[in-house]
């Protein structure tokens, strides 16, 4: 049951608790407004009227698929209706729109907020109509505060999306090739494309993954390895361009960081994972 709510109607606090996503509200608070009488009497004078017991009996067989309804004519035709009691009334006919509620704090009678509504009409129009203005406005504030916690959530999600992707990307992306590594000789055309598309060789990827089962191509993602066989197809007519090895290095670095930063926003390749 969530936290109690209250709004003030005509000097009045009204208590509201939900329950099952429905709002009741408090009969005892409402009944102190027609007179000094004891709430319970109050609610008990409304209730024993052939119109009140009607109306809670289309409430009850329109939102109660377990209303005793044989219960509800031997209410009707006389038998407990003298002095009817919201006790009475959920013993003799297993309703649910009308309850008491014990406890010191918080307690007393409660019902669903149609047949509050219609209490306060017996009350007074005017304390009607002032409770479901105030109810109304609560609600709008609970929808404005429900709203502004969605956007803040969404607004989040965005943020945290954002820092996923750009995180992934700066881990994928290719870094450009250092001088260093422009001017080192390769020992074979393999850690070439290595170092253009990952920023190392083989062996310097074994020995910063130990504990890894595979190798650096193993441990590629589906973007790498495309870029990858794209990657040795270039390489085949740089070769045959005669390009130096530190040349054929430069052209495929720009190649990998050019292609990868367009796969990692393709919605093509997103589907095939």
């Amino acid at each position: 049951m969530a936290k109690n709510k209250t709004i003030q109607v005509e000097g009045r606090e009204i208590t509201i608790i939900s329950q099952q996503e429905e709002d009741y509200i408090s009969l005892t608070d409402m009944a102190g407004y027609r007179d000094n009488l004891e709430a319970r009497i109050v609610v008990s004078n409304w209730m024993s009227t052939q119109y009140t017991v009607d109306f809670l009996a289309v409430w009850e067989q329109v939102n109660n698929p377990n209303f005793n309804r044989m219960g509800f004519h031997t209410v009707r035709n006389g038998e407990g209706r003298l002095f009817l009691t919201p006790k009475r009334w959920v013993e003799m006919t297993n309703a649910i729109g009308i309850f008491s509620k014990s406890g010191r704090y918080g307690g007393g009678i409660f019902a669903h907020k149609d047949i509050a509504f219609e209490f306060g009409t017996w009350l007074s129009a005017e304390f009607k109509y002032f409770l479901i203005r105030e109810f109304q406005r609560l609600k709008e504030d609970e929808n404005s505060q429900s709203k502004l916690e969605w956007d803040l959530q969404r607004t989040l999600a965005k943020v945290n999306y954002r820092i996923h992707t750009d995180a992934i990307k700066e881990n994928l992306i290719p870094k450009a090739i250092t001088k260093q590594q422009a001017n080192f000789v390769y020992a074979n055309e393999a850690d070439l494309l290595n170092v253009a598309l990952f920023g190392m060789t083989a062996k310097e990827w074994r020995e910063q993954n130990l504990n890894a089962k595979g190798n650096i191509r193993d441990e590629a993602t589906l973007e790498q390895l495309v870029v990858l066989s794209n990657m040795e197809s270039i390489n085949a007519l740089l070769i045959r361009k005669e390009l130096s090895q530190r040349d054929r290095l430069l052209e495929l670095n720009k190649v990998a960081i050019t292609q990868m930063k367009s796969l990692l926003d393709s919605n093509s390749i997103k589907k095939l994972k």
